[in-house]
């Protein structure tokens, strides 16, 4: 077998192929797939399997067409992930299936990643373009969106509600298909096609667990049908299936996955432990400040008697030890901890279950009918460090210094009302839980403890339930010999429902603190009541919904040199709706998001399609489609595609489209909003007004807290006047097959989308208007100045730092709106080749690989140009995980009578720890922006994460012509995930979406299938 073309080929960039060589260099096959219908690809079939599954002598409806064909190679490149080549490489899920495509880039979101607004769902961002630019169908038709969107505004269709035992094959089209689909399919669509019929009885059971001994796995399906619709003319079956995978730790993976302390491999320590005693932990420290208002624990105030002295409550109960700080702000004692290590996890606890139905009816010679009906339950648990002690705010915009203002208090006093024991003579008693108490039984209002704490007797995460109904119908059928026509309709709802754990009451905080409930000193001694009464479950329910009936009809109209002349044309209604509540309407709550998304609509669409074989060597597509939204736009999506083959093993393709994405109800409705937040640093006015002074770099704080960095909240609100996105994309390629045997592909992509919907792209402009101000109310008239929807929201409680009461207090949150700005370009291209190498006596070999380059990913803003490509950007919309240039896979079975063994590998190429939107132009991609520096470090150390390959191992043996047993090792060679520095917090050392395999580490699975 010959793959020097292809391995020629990828030798682009970086001095290697990163697919070929780096594949080859680490002694492990890579997985591919060639793509079945138009593109070889990941886990897909050729053309003669893709026949071999649907009957030679059968049509299929490929994906961004709505004509049968026989012909599967389309002008458009398209994925087919079968279910043959799937199980072969040992995926179970239809998320992982979808996921694994190379095209899938940056903004893709797996079950891993559990901090987010999304945690527990799942999505496919193909291209790079975000979830809410990728299309995902089942069976042709619309599903409703997950009720909570991405980064509080992107929605998805959550790919683990997909029940993956009925996927049949998964068509992946890489290209803009608004003229077929509508809004969201800029950078491309993903149908998932199921089984239409099945006789018998078909089951598997499946079992594993990691090598560690934990990543427990149970996997068990069946389907039962009845019916040979051939030869009666009706099919019924119900199937049903379940998954369920463990919980695995950071702690049981250890270094560097359980710590964000680097300094052994000479990088840095953002763990608390032997850094500062200002950081919250299991063990509480105190200092000692003013109180304004003995009976309120939120009035707490810098100034004098404050000292740098700290004390910690409790310290005989350190578990990992103690260190000692003796110079700077905040001196003393305190236990050691590293809370990721002790609280954080890199799986949760994820069950499926479904239950599934269909039946299939001939009506008539010339008239089909179907009806199908599903429930799935997805159930995910994940654990998470347990809550702090938080400012008064409850958004949490807390200053991260210890003498900062404001903060919460332990008072010299309390008594059992709670709520009166500055007066209370006869009831109130000394504080336990604050040392300075009895120093200052005569001067309470001096002897105050400023307390900084981490609740870790009170377990934190969040239960998230999402039960999705679906239920379709539909008739085809033809008349006078070349009239087709089909109707079908689709119902869809979404109930997702989050129970939040160890989320601590502002009101049960106060009275716990005033009335001495909960012990402090020594937190194993409170009872479960008063943790209930402080904590108690918050559980919220969201639901989305979706209804709709699409039709249309397609007729041949004549002969062309090439072959017939079809056209089609059709029209689609659907109602779509929302409701994301808020889970902190009441905002009783610290540290719980206020994210909220409503909003209803109805979209009508018309659309057509044109085929015309002009000669044996050239055929031309033309589509075009007309949607309108009830909230008053409209879009036309036009796409026109070629196919010339000059001789029948060479084919050339290209595409040209336009296509749109519509505003979601969380960016457009008017209730809709969320609030984020960024670290800030008031500038050198401000701080020169609260006591700072003019220094040779700048200026100085002048020892005032109240001038220190805090977090900046930027409220966002739904924008009912934003225009849809915008795009226009268009795609060139080659289709290769010297021998009948190999095949090859290469389809070079590029995509533009303007009009991008983004929140409060001026935001640094109304910080800097409100400081800019000499007082609050010209402040406020300035940040409304700076355009419609800009506002102050909040800022400081009344004289807010008491040294300078009449100076501008900071502002906490300002209000922001959705508006269209900007455009990006990216472009690449999709290589593929499959191999199917017969070498006699009932034994195949067969290879498939696939390859994704980004050339460029590109923002263009007014400030400048952001480039992503290869490096962490976005890193917003990727959540910390960036843009590979390089992915790739590789399968290689060998199929011998009873017996099949596959390799499967997949390649993650290098990528630059930077990301140029966490930057102020001018935007550099070079290493001295890497996001993570040591100290002294020029920006150099640490700022690639380098390539990651893994591979799995699957072996089955058929042991009758009904009954299979099969194995499989995921990450055969236990190959470790790259460290990562500059991702997310909440992920430390570490990228999910594209390492997750090298985290979990190699996993054993077997089990058995049988059919009758």
């Amino acid at each position: 077998m010959k793959f020097s073309c292809r391995s020629h080929a990828l030798r682009l960039r970086d001095g290697v192929a990163p697919l070929a060589f780096a594949i080859a260099m680490s002694t492990s096959p890579a997985h591919a797939q060639v793509a079945d219908q138009t593109v070889p690809s990941t886990t897909a079939a050729t053309t003669a399997d893709a026949q071999a599954d649907t009957g030679a002598d059968k049509d299929i409806v490929v994906t961004g067409s709505l004509f049968r064909r026989t012909d599967t190679e389309t002008p458009s490149p398209v994925t087919v992930l079968t279910s043959d080549t799937l199980s072969k490489a040992g995926i179970t899920t239809a998320s992982d299936a979808i996921r694994s495509i190379s095209a899938d880039s940056a903004g893709s979101i797996g079950t891993g990643f559990q901090t987010g607004f999304s945690a527990g769902g799942s999505a496919v961002s193909l291209r790079g373009l975000g979830v809410s630019s990728t299309l995902v169908l089942v069976d042709g038709l619309r599903s409703t969106n997950f009720p909570i969107n991405d980064d509080g505004h992107n929605a998805y269709v959550d790919l683990n509600s997909i029940p993956f035992s009925l996927v049949d094959r998964i068509e992946v089209l890489k290209d803009g298909a608004s003229s077929t689909y509508g809004a969201d399919a800029i950078g491309g669509v993903v149908n998932i096609k199921l089984k239409k019929q099945f006789v018998g009885i078909d089951g598997l059971v499946e079992g594993g667990v990691a090598e560690k001994g934990d990543a427990s796995h149970q996997r068990a399906n069946l389907t039962l049908g009845y019916g040979d619709y051939e030869a009666s003319g009706f099919n019924v079956y119900i199937n049903g299936e379940y998954q369920r995978d463990g919980r695995v730790t950071s702690h049981s993976r250890g270094f560097p996955y359980n710590t964000q302390d680097l300094t052994r491999i000479g990088g840095i320590d953002n763990n608390s432990a032997d850094q500062s005693l200002t950081i919250n932990t299991p063990t509480a420290y105190v200092t000692r400040v003013n109180q304004t208002d003995l009976n309120n624990p939120l009035s707490g105030q810098a100034g004098a008697p404050l000292t740098n002295q700290y004390q910690a409550l409790g310290l005989g109960n350190c578990a990992r030890g103690t260190y000692t700080v003796a110079t700077g702000t905040a001196q003393g004692t305190g236990c050691k901890y590293d809370l990721t290590d002790l609280y954080r996890q890199l799986q949760p606890l994820q069950e499926r279950y479904s239950v599934n139905g269909r039946a299939s009816l001939r009506l008539s010679d010339n008239i089909e009918g179907y009806l199908t009906g599903s429930y799935s339950r997805s159930y995910v648990s994940i654990q998470g460090i347990p809550s702090a002690i938080r400012a008064t705010q409850p958004f949490g915009a807390a200053p991260s210094t210890a003498s900062s203002n404001p903060g919460i208090v332990l008072p010299v006093y309390i008594c059992a009302s709670g709520n009166n024991c500055a007066t209370d003579l006869a009831n109130r008693r000394l504080n336990p839980n604050n040392p300075f108490a009895a120093a200052n039984a005569l001067t309470p209002n001096q002897g105050a403890a400023r307390i900084y704490y981490l609740f870790g007797d009170i377990p934190a995460g969040s239960d998230r339930t999402n039960e999705v109904y679906r239920f379709t119908g539909g008739l085809n059928g033809s008349f006078d010999g070349d009239w087709n026509w089909r109707v079908e309709g689709v119902y869809a709802r979404d109930n997702l429902s989050i129970t939040q754990h160890g989320l601590i009451n502002i009101a049960a905080l106060r009275s716990a603190i005033n009335t001495g409930s909960y012990n402090f000193v020594n937190p194993q001694t409170n009872s479960t009541a008063v943790r209930q009464a402080l904590a108690p479950d918050k559980t919220t329910p969201s639901y989305s919904e979706m209804y709709g009936i699409d039709a249309s009809v397609t007729k041949v109209l004549g002969t062309l040199p090439g072959g017939p002349l079809q056209v089609a044309v059709g029209g689609q209604v659907r109602r779509e709706k929302l409701e994301n509540n808020n889970q902190n309407a009441a905002l009783d709550t610290y540290g719980l998001t206020t994210a909220s998304a409503f909003g209803q609509h109805t979209v009508s669409a018309a659309y057509f399609e044109l085929d015309a074989p002009i000669v044996t060597q050239l055929d031309v597509n033309v589509s075009g489609r007309y949607d309108h939204y009830s909230e008053g736009f409209s879009h036309f999506s036009p796409k026109v595609g070629v196919k010339f083959t000059p001789f029948r093993e060479f084919a050339l393709r290209g595409t040209y489209s336009q296509g749109f994405r519509a505003p979601t109800f969380a960016e457009s409705g008017p209730r809709s909003q969320y609030a984020g937040f960024v670290t800030t640093t008031p500038p050198c006015n401000f701080q020169i007004a609260h006591g700072g002074a003019v220094s040779g770099t700048g200026c100085t704080n002048g020892g005032n807290p109240y001038n220190l960095a805090y977090s900046l909240g930027r409220g966002v609100r739904g924008n009912p006047d934003l225009k849809p996105e915008t795009s226009r994309s268009f795609t060139a390629g080659a289709i290769f097959q010297p021998v009948k045997w190999l095949s090859l592909t290469a389809d070079y992509y590029n995509v533009k989308k303007s009009d991008l919907i983004v929140a409060g792209p001026d935001i640094g402009k109304a910080v800097s208007a409100y400081y800019g101000a000499a007082n609050l109310a010209a402040a406020q008239a300035a940040v409304a100045a700076v355009g419609p929807g800009y506002a102050v929201n909040t800022v400081d409680a009344p004289d807010p730092d008491p040294r300078y009461s009449n100076a501008l207090p900071r502002v906490l949150i300002i209000d922001v709106p959705y508006v269209n700005a900007n455009y990006a370009i990216t472009s690449g291209i999709d290589l593929a080749a499959t191999a199917t190498i017969p070498l006699g006596n009932d034994v195949t070999f067969t290879s498939r690989v696939e390859a994704t380059h980004i050339f460029k990913y590109d923002l263009h803003t007014t400030a400048g140009v952001q480039r992503y490509a290869g490096t962490l950007g976005p890193y917003d919309l990727s959540s910390g995980n960036g843009t590979p240039d390089w992915r790739g896979n590789w399968q290689n079975t060998l199929d011998a009578g009873p017996y099949s063994l596959s390799l499967t590998a997949y390649y993650v190429g290098r990528i630059k720890e930077v990301s140029t939107d966490q930057q102020s132009a001018p935007f550099t991609t070079d290493c001295s922006a890497n996001l993570y520096k040591p100290a002294g470090s020029n920006g150099d150390a640490f700022c690639y994460v380098r390539p990651f390959i893994t591979t799995d191992l699957n072996f089955t043996t058929r042991v009758a012509d009904n009954f299979t047993f099969f194995f499989n090792v995921k990450n055969l060679f236990d190959a470790r995930a790259p460290i990562a520095p500059a991702a997310y917090a909440s992920a430390p050392n570490f990228l999910t979406t594209w390492h997750y395999a090298g985290l979990i580490g190699r996993q054993f699975r077997a089990g058995a299938t049988f059919k009758y």
